[in-house]
């Protein structure tokens, strides 16, 4: 198990660089987290909806993914309460008092992922767990799923992950340490420091002085990198992306939205040589962009509310009157429609919005959710594409609307509305995925000596994590991490 001393220390992304490694050494891994709280999600090959971490970390191992994987998903749908998706499936919103409190349903859910545990190790070896947040968080000690007793069921090594770039590393790890129980303090194996920038040996020291005081071994050191590219999770990367339109390329402005979700949607666009790709609810750089590509969202009626108020959906609108091309995403889909009606409350107290009225399309929130991974052509006797849908809500066309279908699934499904070439919008996330969609969207605003480059994103994904991988392996010692998993203690 990667345990962390906080949130966002780089557990997710240890990872999968270890699925990949232990791959790589002729070994059959698979990810688990117990319990993940996250907006970016995936839809699974048969059809449920997991922790888009767990995914990638599939993919690095080179297996499908699977609920068992993450049988518990929170979706934060405000400060105070998040939709609950268990073995793939939602099965309500809960407030986070009542979701933490000790009562039955608390030790129905930790069976839940005590069995999809023991499920997914009877089909892989090593399972690589991840913990959620600081394990010494003492207050949810109790109610804890995910953190030390879930390594206590599993029997795993437990090794700390420590953020060195936030600062007060020492006192973060020896306090994680000395804060367990005796029980638990045993089945900590040793420290990871991560996000190093500088000189390595510059923290020779530091690392000799963390093993004395934690009486564990220091694995390794593993440095900051920018020039890896692994899809995220956690939509704090996003303010690093929150860049300028520049001229002599294709400006795409991302809108950055209150409750964004699955902003994987855009890796592949983000590496293509003739984007600028950027996240922004500056109305000011909402005006440069060539395209305004709007994601999705866990409260669609939320963001509406919100872009409205700060005036981002007025600047989406007179960019589109100025010529920009407009296409929504999911929740984004939902928003660029005439209206949004939640009657039954699905998301809020809001009853109904008025979109923002580029598509004929009118949407009703419905309780049951959409997942599945499907297959399409994209407009009129396009190639094949592959992509997947996670969403709650019908969106249906106006009577006799000017409006045609985005896409036609496997099964000859209508999916999606294009009310011209500039205005789109559609159900499917990793549509961008596909080259043939980058181009056409792309391709008004390219200059034609950059159009005919082509990008495998499959096989720059595998490319990555065979970076990664090595980037990890240089710079912890596998021979003693073997030597740990191996252990009889």
């Amino acid at each position: 198990m990667l345990a962390g001393t906080g949130s966002d220390v780089g557990k997710s992304v240890i990872a999968t660089a270890l699925c990949r490694i232990f791959r790589q050494d002729g070994y059959s891994p698979a990810p688990f987290k117990a319990q993940n709280m996250a907006l970016n999600s995936y839809a699974t090959p048969d059809g449920f909806e997991i922790g888009r971490a767990q995914a990638v970390q599939a993919e690095a191992a080179g297996i499908p993914c699977h609920t068992d994987m993450n049988p518990l998903l929170l979706k934060p749908s405000s400060d105070h309460t998040s939709q609950v998706v268990l073995n793939g499936r939602a099965i309500g919103n809960m407030g986070a008092y009542d979701y933490f409190r000790q009562d039955e349903g608390r030790e129905v859910l930790r069976k839940e992922v005590n069995a999809a545990f023991d499920r997914l190790k009877d089909r892989y070896n090593p399972i690589v767990m991840e913990g959620a947040g600081s394990i010494s968080e003492l207050n949810l000690h109790d109610t804890d799923l995910v953190n030390m007793p879930m390594a206590r069921y599993a029997g795993a090594r437990v090794i700390l992950v420590a953020d060195i770039d936030r600062g007060g590393v020492f006192a973060s790890a020896y306090g994680s340490i000395a804060l367990q129980t005796p029980d638990d303090r045993k089945l900590i194996k040793g420290i990871i420091i991560n996000k190093f920038r500088g000189d390595l040996r510059l923290f020779d020291q530091g690392r000799k002085i963390l093993e004395d005081i934690c009486k564990v071994p220091v694995l390794g050191v593993v440095p900051y990198f920018k020039d890896i590219h692994i899809e995220e999770e956690d939509s704090m990367e996003l303010t690093q992306k929150q860049r300028s339109a520049v001229s002599g390329k294709v400006n795409v402005a991302v809108i950055l939205l209150g409750h964004i979700s699955n902003f994987t949607d855009f890796g592949m666009l983000e590496q293509d040589p003739r984007v600028n790709l950027y996240y922004t609810n500056n109305i000011e750089e909402i005006g440069k962009a060539d395209i305004i590509l709007i994601p999705g969202t866990k409260s669609t009626i939320d963001d509406i509310i919100t872009i409205r108020s700060n005036g981002v959906a007025e600047a989406i609108l007179r960019a589109h009157r100025n010529g920009t091309t407009v296409m929504g995403i999911c929740g984004g889909y939902q928003m660029m429609g005439l209206s949004v009606s939640d009657p039954d409350g699905v998301e809020g107290s809001v009853r109904e919005m008025p979109g923002l009225g580029l598509l004929p399309v009118r949407t009703v929130m419905e309780g049951n959710k959409v997942t599945r991974q499907v297959q399409f052509s994209f407009g009129e006797g396009g190639a094949a594409c592959q992509g997947y849908e996670i969403h709650m809500g019908r969106t249906v066309p106006e009577q006799n609307a000017a409006c045609s279908p985005l896409n036609t699934l496997q099964d000859g499904t209508k999916e999606g509305c294009m009310a011209d070439s500039r205005t789109m919008g559609t159900y499917i996330h990793g549509i961008l995925d596909n080259k043939t969609v980058i181009d056409y969207l792309i391709g008004p605003y390219a200059r034609k000596q950059d159009t005919a480059r082509i990008l495998d994103y499959a096989a720059f994904k595998q490319q990555q994590y065979d970076l990664l991988a090595d980037h990890v392996r240089k710079h912890i010692d596998m021979p003693l991490l073997y030597k740990i998993m191996s252990a009889n203690d």
